[in-house]
């Protein structure tokens, strides 16, 4: 994920561009090769490339919810943190309810 924010400041992307790079399965250590330099004007500047490559791919202009990588980072750190206690609850109450052998 750090990863994808230093992409994100280093090339200038939106939110909206970010998650749609990261749809499309794209590497952030990759995409400075894809950008556009002032020796390559035949290249789109590499927002406009992600969106119009999005676009092909999936019919839309831009992903219909749009989570900044921090956003995304606290969502899962908060998912695997539930995810975590309701297993130990389960292993709980399974080793409260096991009956001593006699």
């Amino acid at each position: 994920m750090q990863a994808w924010i230093e992409a994100r400041k280093r090339h200038h992307l939106s939110h909206a561009q970010v998650h749609m790079a990261r749809e499309l399965g794209m590497n952030p250590a990759k995409l400075g090769k894809i950008d556009n330099h002032k020796q390559q004007p035949w290249k789109l500047p590499l927002p406009q490339f992600i969106e119009e490559l999005y676009f092909k791919r999936f019919g839309k202009t831009s992903p219909e919810a749009v989570l900044s990588i921090e956003e995304r980072c606290r969502l899962e750190a908060a998912k695997k943190e539930e995810r975590r206690t309701a297993r130990l609850r389960a292993v709980d109450s399974a080793t409260t309810r096991e009956a001593p052998l006699r």
